[in-house]
């Protein structure tokens, strides 16, 4: 299983840097930040730092949207990181949520989220695409390969990502609602003529190691509450559109009948006054909280159920200690090194 780690870019940009740095050295492969422009910095320039200064970390927003950036730039962007550090980057796109909201706007359509995966991948990768009446190249970039994988909760962007994602991003590490999504994309992928089995899974959830004790759990609980508000704008979206019968597991809507708004100047912070609606069970469900051994027994289950990376959001008052038992202990016990002596 890949490991990556998911950052907001809070200043300053050189302990993002430091975080990087670390994360290669304790053996996660990807590094993700969250794209939202006036909440946080830019995480482009950023990812230039981080490719710079290690030699095999993965970059990508986590994720990007179709309204906040034109796709060409985008594209364009991919591409010269791409050439620069040599092909370390990955797009996180989904229909956008903050970036958008900030501004009073709404999250794209999955029609335009679906063109502007295929638009950013095509130029990125050094091919033509179609852009409104122009067919459109980015000469200088042969060379880039980039993929693009999509984040969805809905029954229609889930369908996008089997359709047309070169991997899919489930925001939440609940075994359950993990299984029937991932069902849901390899069913549209075969639908589509497409291999389900090219198609990467990324679960990615807030990590809180504990000594396995209530009071520790306790406290774990609180510092990642902040996770299960930020999926519930999610869910609120798909609820609005479908009604209480919406066509996605149960467990991921009922709990945001208490839910009565949220401020985005506390996105993804925690202690967030606007996630008291959140009961426990549920922060439970969605992240790793406890043990090493219990958070090694949700991800080897989680690897069952076809889940090729783990991205850890570090998001609470445990960010050193937390990537340290992960890169320690979590780590090298889901994946164990290889021995020259097999017998």
């Amino acid at each position: 299983m890949d490991f990556g780690l998911v950052l907001q870019p809070d200043p300053p940009a050189s302990r993002l840097v430091r975080f990087a740095q670390q994360a290669e050295d304790y053996g996660f492969t990807h590094l993700w930040m969250f794209d939202s422009h006036l909440l946080w910095m830019e995480p482009y320039v950023i990812f230039s730092q981080i490719l710079a200064q290690t030699r095999r970390l993965t970059v990508g927003p986590f994720v990007t949207n179709p309204s906040t950036r034109d796709w060409t730039v985008t594209a364009s962007l991919f591409a010269t990181l791409n050439e620069m550090y040599g092909n370390r980057t990955v797009c996180g796109l989904g229909r956008g949520d903050s970036a958008v909201r900030v501004t009073g706007g709404k999250p794209a359509t999955v029609k335009d989220m679906r063109a502007a995966a295929e638009v950013i991948r095509a130029l990125a990768n050094g091919r033509p695409a179609s852009v409104g009446d122009a067919q459109l190249r980015l000469p200088w970039a042969r060379s880039s390969s980039l993929e693009v994988w999509i984040a969805a909760y809905g029954p229609l962007a889930l369908r996008a990502a089997g359709e047309i994602g070169d991997g899919y991003i489930l925001q939440l590490a609940d075994e359950d609602i993990a299984r029937w999504m991932i069902g849901y994309v390899r069913e549209a992928a075969a639908a589509a003529g497409r291999d389900p089995a090219a198609i990467r899974f990324c679960v990615a959830a807030p990590a809180y190691v504990t000594d396995g004790s209530a009071e520790q759990l306790a406290h774990a609980r609180d510092q990642c509450r902040w996770f299960g508000g930020m999926v519930g704008n999610h869910v609120a979206d798909i609820v609005s559109r479908y009604g209480a019968d919406a066509p996605v597991p149960q467990a991921l809507t009922d709990y945001i009948g208490q839910r009565e708004g949220y401020d985005y100047n506390q996105h993804g912070r925690a202690g967030n006054e606007h996630t008291g609606f959140v009961p426990d069970e549920i922060v439970e469900r969605f992240c790793l909280l406890g043990s090493v051994s219990e958070q090694v027994h949700k991800l080897e289950a989680l690897r069952e159920l076809g889940v090729d990376q783990f991205a850890l959001y570090l998001q609470h008052d445990a960010k050193e200690q937390t990537l340290a038992a992960y890169g320690n202990a979590v780590i090298p016990a889901v994946n164990p090194a290889a021995t020259t002596r097999v017998s």
